[in-house]
């Protein structure tokens, strides 16, 4: 609601506005209608998205975050939208981070929120990164803007409510300082990203649902991007149904069998070595009977 009412002031006439219903709350459908009915008093079109199915899945707030932004992308697509934006800010971040450092998160994961990505192909940029809840929060109080807190974060089974407590206990974890360090690794891994961007456009070679890449000479962590970008590839390519597949998946086994001189297999894709030439291919497929 703060995002919505700073918007609104800065770009007259050329914002619109979507609420997301997960369905998961009894009360959200009467908190969308609040929203909706606020976007008609500041003459900002408003549109209420609900999922098709339930959400399910052993992290509810995972599944919801993956439901809701197929959502909105899919509603900015329809409707023009240059942009969408999302509200983190300097506290999301914080508990991002902390999350992210706890799990053995690497560069890109520390690296948090992103301040611009693109999601289903739709641009998405976080405007508020360096606001703090507390401010947003009294923007909207001072301009007598509705809004409500919601309940599952204040939930102590999920993580983040968990992290939330643990820098409101303790101010010695400062927010904005945590925040600034997850900038700065979102800066050197736009670099990391660059180097590596480099290094497949002159060391790959792409074949029918194959990739061979020259490794000589690279530190572990180039090798790590550039692998999972070869394996993703294959898995695009060859069609391969590898549903629990990202390109944040841990590979770590397959890197230190590939060093042992071993091949091994991640996702449906086998991966050898000759000295330092790998080769992703599709795995053959499993005999029967």
């Amino acid at each position: 609601m703060a995002m919505l009412t700073l918007a609104a002031v800065a770009f007259p006439g050329r914002i619109a506005a979507a609420t997301i219903d997960h369905r998961l709350r009894a009360e959200a459908a009467a908190e969308a209608a609040m929203v909706a009915d606020h976007c008609a008093g500041i003459d900002v079109p408003h549109a209420i998205l609900s999922p098709d199915a339930p959400i399910v899945g052993a992290s509810i707030q995972a599944a919801a975050r993956h439901a809701r932004y197929a959502l909105l992308a899919g509603h900015a697509r329809r409707i023009g939208a240059e942009a969408l934006t999302t509200a983190h800010h300097v506290d999301d971040q914080a508990e991002t981070f902390l999350m992210r450092a706890a799990r053995g998160s690497g560069i890109a994961g520390l690296a948090g929120v992103r301040m611009r990505t693109a999601i289903d192909e739709v641009t998405v940029v976080r405007p508020l990164l360096d606001w703090r809840r507390a401010e947003l929060r009294a923007i909207v109080r001072r301009q007598d803007v509705p809004f409500v807190d919601d309940p599952s974060n204040n939930d102590p089974a999920h993580d983040r409510t968990r992290f939330r407590r643990l820098l409101d206990a303790n101010e010695w974890l400062g927010p904005a300082q945590l925040a600034r360090s997850a900038a700065a690794l979102a800066e050197a891994d736009g670099d990391v990203r660059a180097i590596v961007d480099w290094l497949w456009a002159s060391r790959a070679t792409v074949g029918d649902a194959a990739v061979r890449i020259d490794m000589a000479g690279l530190p572990r962590e180039l090798v790590r991007r550039l692998a999972r970008r070869a394996i993703g590839a294959v898995i695009d390519a060859a069609g391969i149904a590898s549903p629990k597949w990202s390109d944040s998946a841990n590979i770590e086994p397959l890197l230190d069998a590939l060093g042992a001189g071993k091949r091994s297999t991640q996702a449906g894709v086998v991966v050898s070595r000759q000295q330092d030439q790998w080769r992703f291919r599709p795995a053959p497929a499993r005999r029967t009977g």
